[in-house]
């Protein structure tokens, strides 16, 4: 037992907090026949804490580490969303929903857009959120776990809470923690790998493969093995946000709201016990002071702890992972939570490192490629993200203004393009993002297509209304059928 004990990999994970305990219980549960975890924290370091609202992959993690939902859900104060609701992005005034699913039916040659887009060209004016269940759900705040048609979604939590859930999982499969503050970090003197964490206390914490939480100190990856970044702040402008939690009033919605403002735009995140509220603006268009007196202004409720600010530097780390070293989280880049895709990352990367991990020892391929995947899908996210900056038809302000006429990627610019001259959106099966939420997106922000594909007409006007007012009524009568978000809640979970 002790030399199968020995010849375990050492995996030192530094910091805690959501990218730290995600990791440590993944790592501990799955593979804790292979790797030991030590997981160091400081009580006196805080947590950003705030991602509160997550995307349906967070289901797939969950039911690889076999989480019970409705427990988790109460260990969290969690809440189901189907979607964001966007408001003031397009234009001001404007509201629109980016549902999870599915928009209508597609068939080999077309996407359901197109048969949309016939219709309105014949006079059927229904919106295209009137084709999707889950944004019909949203909209009723009703919500139910179903089969036919089975509904979407992700989860709105308490980040904290999640972490304590998550640490109380890692230490019943064998993970350690141990409480103290970073003091050094020594590397080996003949490959510059990191050899063990020094911490204030004089305990050294040795291993073999480190995992950087460490959050924007990024104090692995970043300040000890100089691995640099990429800032992305042409794209991204806003670089600081305020944010709160305030008592819960009025209905629970099954939904985050995004709401634009003249300098960025403000979240709601509902939980079961408290509203999640944040302000993420531009510093260059307004004060951290001016930003916390209108963030008051606007709550709507009473709160219940101070404001606090938080400041970030979009962009993303030129290599996740780096000698024996592996950033997580914001450690690894950030891109605000605009779609809610902070957690998505660190689950995505947990579950390649998985994939990878250096039983045998480190192997510059498996770096290599662990690398270009993670690439891939920050780069993914960018794109999505930026979309809703770039698509504006908003000229009220100086930063509205610089988002719509800013340079994007070559690969946004062309998917913009494509998608304006034929309504066709080409993506792999690997993107996070499907076509529909591209079409949610656009459409919502103001890219209407010029023309649709040809199969859309080869239906008869008279077989395409049968078909898109049929599909609208069968959504009717499901949403009808829902009880509402609240009830669901308090017979699932409470």
């Amino acid at each position: 037992m002790e030399n199968a004990q020995a010849k375990k990999l050492r995996v030192v994970v530094a910091g805690g907090g959501t990218a730290g305990w995600m990791t440590a219980a993944a790592l501990a549960k799955l593979l804790g026949h292979h790797v030991s975890i030590t997981l160091v924290e400081s009580e006196d370091i805080g947590t950003v804490g705030v991602g509160e609202a997550t995307i349906p992959t967070m289901r797939s993690f969950h039911h690889l580490m076999g989480i019970d939902e409705a427990e988790f859900l109460r260990e969290t104060s969690g809440t189901f969303k189907l979607g964001i609701q966007f408001d003031n992005w397009g234009k001001k005034g404007d509201t629109y929903i980016h549902a999870f699913g599915d928009t209508g039916k597609e068939c080999w040659a077309g996407q359901f857009q197109h048969f949309w887009l016939r219709g309105l060209k014949e006079g059927l004016n229904a919106p295209f959120g009137d084709y999707s269940p889950e944004l019909q759900a949203a909209r009723a705040g009703k919500f139910a776990l179903t089969n036919k048609p089975r509904l979407s979604y992700a989860y709105h939590l308490d980040a904290s809470a999640y972490a304590r859930y998550l640490r109380k999982m890692s230490e019943q499969h064998g993970a350690r923690r141990i409480e103290g503050k970073i003091q050094h970090v020594m590397l080996e003197p003949n490959n510059g790998f990191i050899q063990a964490l020094c911490l204030e206390s004089g305990e050294k914490v040795e291993g073999d493969l480190f995992i950087d939480c460490t959050g924007f100190r990024a104090l692995l990856i970043g300040k000890t093995l100089h691995t640099g970044y990429e800032d992305w702040s042409n794209i991204f402008i806003c670089d600081s946000a305020v944010a709160a939690q305030t008592e819960l009033a009025g209905e629970i919605s099954p939904y985050t709201r995004s709401i634009a403002y003249e300098f960025g735009w403000r979240w709601r995140i509902p939980l079961q016990h408290r509203m999640g509220n944040g302000l993420v603006y531009s510093s260059q268009y307004i004060s951290d002071d001016e930003a916390t007196a209108l963030f008051l202004r606007e709550l709507g409720e009473t709160p219940i702890n101070t404001p606090r600010i938080i400041k970030f530097k979009p962009g993303r780390r030129l290599k996740n992972w780096s000698k024996n070293c592996v950033a997580m989280g914001l450690s690894s880049g950030f891109i605000e939570p605009l779609e809610s895709t902070s957690i998505h990352l660190i689950s995505s990367s947990i579950i390649r490192l998985m994939r990878m991990i250096p039983i045998s020892g480190i192997n510059q391929h498996d770096i290599d490629e662990f690398n270009r995947q993670s690439l891939i899908d920050i780069n993914d996210v960018r794109d999505f993200v930026a979309l809703h900056y770039k698509a504006t038809e908003r000229a009220d302000s100086d930063f509205w203004r610089y988002c719509k006429n800013m340079e994007v990627p070559e690969s946004l610019s062309r998917r913009i393009e494509i998608y304006r001259d034929s309504a066709r959106i080409f993506w792999s099966s690997e993107e996070l993002f499907t076509a529909n939420s591209w079409n949610q997106v656009m459409l919502g922000q103001g890219i209407m297509p010029k023309t649709y594909h040809p199969v859309a007409d080869l239906m008869s006007s008279e077989e395409l209304q049968r078909y898109l007012s049929g599909y609208r009524q069968t959504i009717q009568n499901f949403v009808q059928s829902l009880p509402t978000h609240a009830d669901f809640l308090k017979t699932y979970c409470a």
